[in-house]
């Protein structure tokens, strides 16, 4: 299959599991499109298995693999949720939360790898940099999953931000230390780093800072061409052009382009809507994003409900993916309690802080396409198959339940 008959394919099946939500689960749709995909997928390889003679199973895991889920997320649709979901963020309200968006971004990330990934040496006996590789790839939350969560929770503002705006930043940091890690564990391969740990520093220092400057550049440039112009299909595609070109060329120059999306788009939803867009254009701009949002947000959740078809189950590997589970948690845990604890000191955190946003802090498509870039090692199937499953509980469990857990917790709270 060509490129335009799988993107027919994903749209067509996208709206058809969304429909069949609609009508029937009544789930949050992004949510409700996972679920479908994937019973879907389970019924077709136990009809399978009941006749073997149709050979189901074979035939949509050739499709899936064409689809290269990993390519299509990374090098294509993340941009553009990183955008979409950046400018929905306001500069003034994140720098209220700087210390904190910015400590669970950078030393989160580090605390949640290294328990992850220690855990996960224990756990299948994986040599420690490739565990810290399975560390790094489930420790940041998926501003995809987190984003479409919060429209359901209704959390008060500072609580809303912060976890928006961790979840925007810490996609891009443990995107780049997934990079060094995989360079280190598997050093013959592609990946960056290998010229050891003082490569891996400098590179992460190349990827970070140079896309946050890149990102910021572009930004400034995009707003001083759009504020001289006063035409809103052009504004609108101008903004396409910085999120699709921009990303690309992050890419081609070396930097993060997850990190370069972020920041221009909170650069265009704050700075640019405010002193540069008319209010037609604003509104308009603001529609188109949303859309592109929702659409590959179906799209996405459909490929991670798919792509069990992809996935090597055997019980060793279900009871690894179990107890990646707690693991995870756990980790995420570590990664919010700590940078709250050392905080505490100078700011006050509600009592709900700690525990909405570790439940809250979701997995989603950007762990599964990590594991699936895995270069093949005797590690990467209990890899894939622990973050598959990790990735499931996390949307459909945790996804669901973090709305109501919220305002239970905002209750208590309202109580004291």
């Amino acid at each position: 299959m060509n490129v335009l008959q799988i993107t027919s394919l994903l749209i067509v099946l996208a709206g058809a599991f969304g429909a069949v939500n609609y009508l029937f689960l009544r789930l949050p749709s992004s949510i409700g499109i996972l679920v479908v995909a994937l019973v879907a997928s389970l019924a077709a390889m136990g009809l399978d298995w009941l006749l073997p003679s149709i050979g189901i199973t074979d035939t949509v895991r050739g499709m899936v693999e064409g689809i290269e889920f990993s390519g299509a997320l990374l090098e294509g649709m993340l941009g553009l949720l990183l955008f979409a979901g950046a400018l929905h963020v306001k500069l003034s309200d994140l720098r209220e939360q700087a210390w904190t968006v910015a400590l669970m971004a950078t030393l989160g990330v580090a605390i949640s790898t290294a328990v992850a990934g220690f855990g996960f040496m224990w756990m299948v006996g994986a040599p420690m940099l490739v565990a810290l590789v399975f560390g790094a790839l489930i420790s940041p939350t998926d501003p995809v999953a987190v984003l479409g969560v919060l429209r359901e929770a209704n959390l008060r503002k500072s609580l809303e931000t912060q976890i928006a705006g961790e979840s925007l930043f810490n996609d891009g940091v443990g995107y780049v230390v997934f990079l060094l890690l995989v360079g280190l564990a598997w050093p013959s391969g592609e990946a960056h780093g290998n010229d050891g740990w003082l490569g891996a520093l400098e590179l992460f220092g190349k990827e970070a800072l140079g896309g946050a400057a890149l990102g910021a550049l572009l930004g400034w440039m995009t707003f001083q061409v759009m504020k001289r112009i006063d035409d809103y299909p052009l504004e609108v595609l101008i903004s396409l052009g910085l999120a699709f070109g921009g990303y690309e060329l992050a890419v081609y120059l070396g930097v993060s382009g997850p990190i370069m999306a972020v920041v221009a788009g909170l650069f265009i939803g704050d700075i640019g809507t405010k002193y540069g867009m008319s209010e037609q254009t604003r509104k308009y701009v603001n529609a188109f994003w949303e859309l592109i949002d929702e659409i590959l947000n179906a799209v996405l959740f459909l490929l991670i409900g798919v792509e069990v078809f992809a996935v090597a189950f055997s019980v060793d590997a279900l009871w690894a993916g179990i107890g990646a589970i707690a693991l995870s948690l756990v980790a995420r845990l570590a990664a919010v309690f700590v940078p709250v604890l050392l905080l505490s000191r100078w700011r006050k955190f509600g009592r709900d802080v700690v525990p909405i946003m570790t439940w809250g802090g979701l997995k989603g498509g950007i762990s599964v396409a990590l594991a699936l870039s895995l270069p093949d090692s005797e590690w990467k199937p209990a890899i894939l198959t622990s973050t598959y499953i990790v990735v499931l509980f996390s949307i459909i469990v945790q996804g669901l339940s973090i709305a109501p857990l919220a305002r239970k917790l905002d209750r208590e709270q309202e109580l004291l």
